[in-house]
Order: C-alpha cells, then structure tokens, then sequence
C-alpha cells in the first residue's frame, strides 16, 4: 500500500486557521453535529474520535511532504497511523513542525531529521502536482481507493465494496 497526497482543503493558509471558523463556514447552521455520525461509527469499530480537541483546521502540505519523506525511509504506514491518532484522537496541530516531527519520531523516523527536512522545501513542488494530478483525474475527497491502478472506489465504504473493486483489479490486470 502507498499513500498518495490529496489536500482536502489546499486554499487553508500554511498556518491553518480555525477549526471552529472552517466548520462554520463549510457546514453553516449545521456545523455543530456535522461530524456526530463519524463519531458514532467510530465509536463503533473502537476509533474514540475527538473532534472538540481540534482547534487548528490544517494546510496539509507539510504532513504530506513527510509523508512522502517516510515512504523513502519505509514508514509511511506508520506515520499516516500517527497523523490520524495525532490529529482526531489528540487534536494535534498538523502545520506545526515541531508538532510534526514529534510525531515523525513516534512513527520510528528521527526527530530531528524529520524538523530539518520539514524546514525545507523538500518535495513541495512533487506533492503539489500530485495533488493536482488527482483532481485531473476525478478524485475529489478522501478516503480514495485505487486497487493496482485499475480501479477506483471513493468514500468510506463497506470491506465487501472494497473486497469487490480488489478482485475487479485483479481481473482486469489479465
């Protein structure tokens, strides 16, 4: 499996802004109980979303710079785990560089490493086309499946959907 960069948001300024301003402004009147259903699913399958703990709506340009930086070192699994648990669980500031390679030294990468290359501007440019890439393409929000380059599946869906697109590819591929 490989993470691939998309920005749900990428016109957020590279410092975030308010989560409480963002939800407003995407979701209106509704924004208060927008994310109830995620939750309760969550709660579900052991995933205790907190959401209330988020204060910073992120640009996700650096968590997907390091993302990429942790696939050449082989942890890009266990880095996007210590995002989602970083961000939904504990509501961590996912612009914050220190905050990131904080959590680049809980997935296994060095700390120190991971701050230095997030002070740069290593592979901004490889993710911004990547990004722009998807949306040529027809992707427009995450979650996104692409099963062996064939075949597509988009949103949260059941593990029988996911399972059908897998064994669709593998058709497909002859």
């Amino acid at each position: 499996m490989r993470w691939l960069p998309f920005q749900l948001n990428p016109d957020i300024p590279e410092g975030g802004m308010p989560r409480a301003e963002y939800v407003a402004r995407k979701f209106g009147a509704r924004g208060p109980g927008v994310y109830s259903r995620v939750a309760a699913v969550g709660s579900q399958v052991g995933i205790p979303f907190a959401f209330d703990n988020i204060k910073v709506q992120p640009n996700t340009l650096k968590a997907h710079r390091l993302l990429r930086y942790a696939e050449r070192a082989g942890t890009q699994d266990a880095l996007a785990e210590e995002l989602f648990r970083a961000y939904f669980l504990e509501g961590a500031n996912l612009t914050d560089r220190d905050t990131l390679a904080g959590i680049a030294a809980r997935a296994g990468l060095e700390r120190k490493a991971a701050a230095d290359y997030l002070a740069g501007d290593g592979d901004r440019d490889q993710i911004a086309r990547a990004d722009v890439e998807a949306r040529s393409a027809g992707i427009g929000g995450v979650p996104y499946f692409i099963f062996n380059r064939k075949v597509g599946v988009s949103g949260a869906q059941d593990a029988a959907v996911l399972l059908d697109a897998m064994e669709q590819a593998l058709e497909e591929q002859g």
